[in-house]
C-alpha cells in the first residue's frame, strides 16, 4: 500500500513553489536596465567617437554602439533589426531615431538616455518603426504571449490525462496548433489590432508557437507519464515566460537569463511575432529556428511514444505454472 505525503509537507512544497514563482517573475522586473543594447550612431567620425565615449562613460555596458555613415544607413539598420535605435549627429543638433515596435521600453530608454548624453536638452525624436496605434505602449502585444504558453500547457494536460493513445494525442496536438493559431490571429490581428500585417502570417506564427509548446510537453508525458506535464509547465513558467523579454526586450533583462529566454518558446514567439508583423521578417530567422526545433523535438517525442511497445501483461497468479517434461 502506497503512503501519501503528509498534508503539511504538501502545503510547504506548494508554498516553496509559490515563492519561486514570485522570485522568477519579480526579479527580472526589479532588475530591468539597458545591457549591451544595440544602438547606432551616425554622423562625422569625430562626433560619433565623442558621443560613443559619452554614452559609455555615462552608463558603462548599457549600449553596444555601431557607427553608420549617415542617417539613411542608421534608418536601414533599425528596419533590419540590427539596432534598436540610433543617434544622428547633425549641424542642427542631435536627432534620436527609435523603434517602439521593437520595444516601447527600449525606445523610451533610448530617447531619455541618448538625448541626455547628446549634449542638447531636447533633441528631435522620431519613431522609425512605430508600434500599432491601437497598442502604442505594446502592453497588449506583451500580454498575449502568456496565454499562448498557458494554453499550450493546458492542451498538453488535457490530451495526456483524457486521451489514451499516443496517436490520438498527436492528432490532438496538431489540431490544437492550427485552430489555436487561426483563433489567436483572429483576436490579436482582426479584432484587437495588436499585430498589424498579414492575418495568415500572424496565424502561422501563433500556430508554430502553440505546436512548439504543446508538442514537447505532450510527447514527454507520453514517455514518462503525467510528471512530464509538470516538468514542461514549470520550465515555461519559471524560465520561459519571466525571461521572454516580450514586454521590455531581452537586452534589458539580467544576463545570461535574457539570452536564455530567447531559446525558449515564449521569448522566441515574441521575437518572431515582432519581426513578422512590424519588420517585414527582418530578424526572424533565429526565433523561427528555435520554435521549429522545439516543435520537431515534440513531434519526435510523440513518435517515440508511438513506437514504444506497451508492457506485456503480467501473468495472473491464478494460472497454474506450466511444467515441461521430457
Amino acid at each position: 500500500m502506497k503512503t501519501r505525503p503528509h498534508p503539511l509537507v504538501l502545503a510547504l512544497a506548494v508554498a516553496a513553489v509559490q515563492s519561486l514563482m514570485v522570485l522568477a517573475f519579480a526579479w527580472p522586473s526589479a532588475n530591468t536596465a539597458p545591457r549591451d543594447v544595440p544602438l547606432g550612431v551616425a554622423g562625422p567620425d569625430a562626433a560619433v567617437t565623442q558621443l560613443s565615449q559619452r554614452l559609455e562613460q555615462a552608463q558603462p555596458g548599457a549600449f553596444e554602439v555601431s557607427s553608420y555613415p549617415d542617417e539613411a544607413a542608421a534608418r536601414e539598420a533599425i528596419r533590419d533589426r540590427e539596432v534598436y535605435g540610433a543617434v544622428v549627429v547633425t549641424p542642427q543638433g542631435p536627432k534620436v531615431l527609435t523603434a517602439s515596435a521593437a520595444s516601447p521600453a527600449v525606445a523610451q530608454a533610448l530617447a531619455q538616455i541618448a538625448s541626455a548624453q547628446a549634449g542638447a536638452p531636447a533633441p528631435a525624436v522620431e519613431d522609425v518603426v512605430a508600434a500599432d496605434p491601437d497598442d502604442p505602449r505594446g502592453t497588449g502585444f506583451a500580454t498575449m504571449i502568456l496565454p499562448l504558453v498557458m494554453s499550450g500547457i493546458a492542451a498538453s494536460a488535457v490530451l495526456t490525462l483524457l486521451v489514451r493513445t499516443v496517436r490520438d494525442r498527436l492528432l490532438g496536438v496538431l489540431v490544437f496548433a492550427v485552430a489555436g493559431g487561426l483563433l489567436t490571429a483572429l483576436i490579436a490581428h482582426t479584432w484587437l489590432s495588436l499585430t498589424p500585417g498579414s492575418y495568415l502570417e500572424v496565424a502561422a506564427v501563433a500556430a508554430l508557437a502553440s505546436l512548439a509548446t504543446a508538442a514537447p510537453i505532450t510527447g514527454l508525458a507520453s514517455l514518462i507519464g503525467p510528471p512530464g506535464i509538470g516538468v514542461g509547465a514549470l520550465t515555461l513558467l519559471f524560465l520561459g515566460n519571466p525571461f521572454s523579454g516580450a514586454a521590455t526586450g531581452p537586452e534589458l533583462l539580467p544576463q545570461p537569463w535574457g539570452a536564455l529566454g530567447q531559446l525558449l518558446q515564449p521569448g522566441a514567439a515574441a521575437s518572431l511575432l515582432r519581426s513578422v508583423t512590424f519588420f517585414d521578417g527582418a530578424g526572424a530567422l533565429a526565433p523561427l529556428l528555435v520554435l521549429t526545433a522545439w516543435a520537431l523535438l515534440g513531434l519526435a517525442l510523440l513518435a517515440a511514444g508511438l513506437l514504444r511497445r506497451p508492457p506485456a501483461p503480467a501473468a495472473s497468479s491464478d494460472e497454474e505454472p506450466v511444467v515441461l517434461t521430457a
